[in-house]
């Protein structure tokens, strides 16, 4: 149980504390060693002003040489746990078992037992937005044979690490991936197929996150003795109008539509949200279509996907205030289906990218939320992070103030509201390439001076602060912060 006295806020003993990257983001060695392409090497590679200044992560922070580095970031911070994927090309190039490159499981091997020597928990992501263009060009996620691609390329996962990895990730933010990939068309296969291909794409992976679960659960969980999850990607949504019974329905409607697709199929009834089925059947009834928009799964599909986690893997970045609209477009759209509009408020200050709203008090409305809906199950908040523009100050005073502010908040979740938070992971060790943003935008603990062809880590205040608060396991003293815990 966390404690508190006057200025001394302790998390519970065994609370871990880590940070979090993605392979595409840092690795680099885009195409040496026998790496094969993913769609971010393809969608980079076009040019086109896709991404800020046609920026690719064909280098980035060049992790994949420069390893060492990284592991004194860590060890410098202190961390108990690390949070990294896997690039599925960089293990298996055209993204089956036909080829292992023992080059890939070189690296990550030195990885994981770097960490373990240093008493550092690896925390392993199995897909992190980078799928294999092989994959790709065989249909994706679009496809649901990428269900036992997934479920192979896993289990390889498990075989090969497994002995020493005992904290699990299936799909990091399948919202995001299905949104930005499939509606919007923003991120890779830039596919625009509104309404229709984002929930083709997330049914698919809720199914190939369940089978890898209960891959896990029949052949290694005994052996190995390890936990699986998948990653959720989820703000804080508040009524617009507070007295609205419409802005209230519409707020419950927009955390059932971003949460609560994926959340629900996994801790809840192995389905989507009633609210979800009903919108979306009865729009595509209007819309002229024989079924409905949104996949169905067999009472067989139900009972396999129910209870596939072992523990809440959360990412929370901010919070929207959300207003009742219908669409005015005829056509199916995501956001014609959610009958949502949000928006922030004029008080709350903005971090890079334009998106990120510092909302410390929506995480533990969110956790508390969570406790309530889904069973009070265990919980890591696997990101949390606030952006700088580049060029970013060292002393990033006002940046530490957010993520003090938000481990406010994650202790009164512990502590008032009784949720069962077991870790924090910051987003991220390291500044990277932050996806259609480039290096514009630097989320590190560290800097990386990308100028500089050896690319030098340097702490920013923030990173000295968090090791703070790593090593008392907790926030301490007015001093470190400037202003009372």
């Amino acid at each position: 149980m966390a404690n508190t006295t006057l200025d001394k806020w302790i998390f519970p003993k065994g609370f871990a504390w880590g940070a979090a990257t993605a392979a595409y983001q840092i690795e680099g060695g885009w195409n040496i060693d026998g790496k094969g392409p993913s769609v971010w090497d393809t969608f980079t590679h076009k040019g086109g002003d896709r991404v800020f200044k046609n920026q690719t992560g064909d280098v980035a922070c060049n992790s994949y040489a420069l390893w060492e580095k990284d592991l004194k970031c860590i060890k410098q911070l202190g961390l108990t746990h690390y949070r990294f994927s896997l690039s599925w090309a960089r293990l298996l190039p055209d993204g089956t078992t036909s080829f292992i490159n023992q080059k890939g499981v070189d690296y990550y091997n030195k990885v994981i037992n770097d960490l373990r020597s240093n008493h550092v928990e690896p925390m392993v992501t199995l897909y992190h937005l980078d799928l294999p263009q092989a994959l790709e060009d065989r249909g994706g996620w679009r496809s649901e044979k990428i269900v036992d691609s997934f479920d192979k390329y896993a289990k390889f996962c498990f075989r090969t690490f497994g002995d020493r990895v005992k904290l699990w990730l299936t799909i990091n933010e399948p919202y995001i991936v299905s949104r930005l990939g499939y509606e919007d068309g923003v991120l890779p296969p830039e596919v625009k197929e509104q309404g229709v291909a984002l929930y083709q794409v997330a049914h698919n992976m809720i199914k190939a996150h369940a089978r890898v679960w209960h891959s896990y659960d029949t052949l290694f969980r005994k052996e190995q003795s390890g936990l699986v999850s998948i990653v959720l990607y989820s703000g804080w949504a508040e009524p617009f109008n507070p007295n609205s019974v419409d802005d209230k329905a519409a707020s419950e409607r927009y955390l059932e539509f971003m949460l609560g697709w994926f959340a629900n199929p996994v801790f809840l009834d192995g389905d989507y949200p009633a609210v979800m089925k009903s919108r979306i059947q009865n729009l595509s009834k209007s819309q002229g279509l024989s079924s409905s928009r949104l996949p169905e799964f067999t009472e067989d599909e139900k009972r396999m996907i129910k209870g596939t986690a072992d523990f809440f893997a959360l990412n929370y970045y901010t919070t929207r205030k959300v207003s009742y609209e219908e669409s005015t477009c005829f056509g199916p759209s995501f956001l014609g289906d959610q009958a949502t509009k949000e928006s922030t408020d004029s008080s709350w200050p903005v971090m890079e990218p334009f998106w990120l709203a510092v909302v410390p008090w929506g995480i533990r409305k969110l956790l508390k939320y969570i406790k309530d809906k889904y069973n009070a199950p265990a919980i890591y908040i696997t990101e949390n992070g606030f952006g700088q523009k580049d060029p970013s100050p060292l002393e990033d005073v006002q940046r530490w103030s957010y993520y003090r502010q938000t481990l406010t908040e994650v202790y009164k979740a512990i502590s008032e509201d009784h949720v069962d938070v077991q870790g924090y992971f910051a987003w991220s060790l390291l500044d990277n390439f932050e996806w259609i943003f480039g290096y514009d935008v630097r989320f590190g603990l560290f800097h990386v001076d990308y100028e500089n062809p050896d690319l030098p880590r340097t702490s920013y205040k923030s990173a000295k602060e968090y090791a703070k608060v790593i090593k008392n396991n907790g926030l301490i003293g007015p001093d470190q912060f400037g202003v009372s815990a």
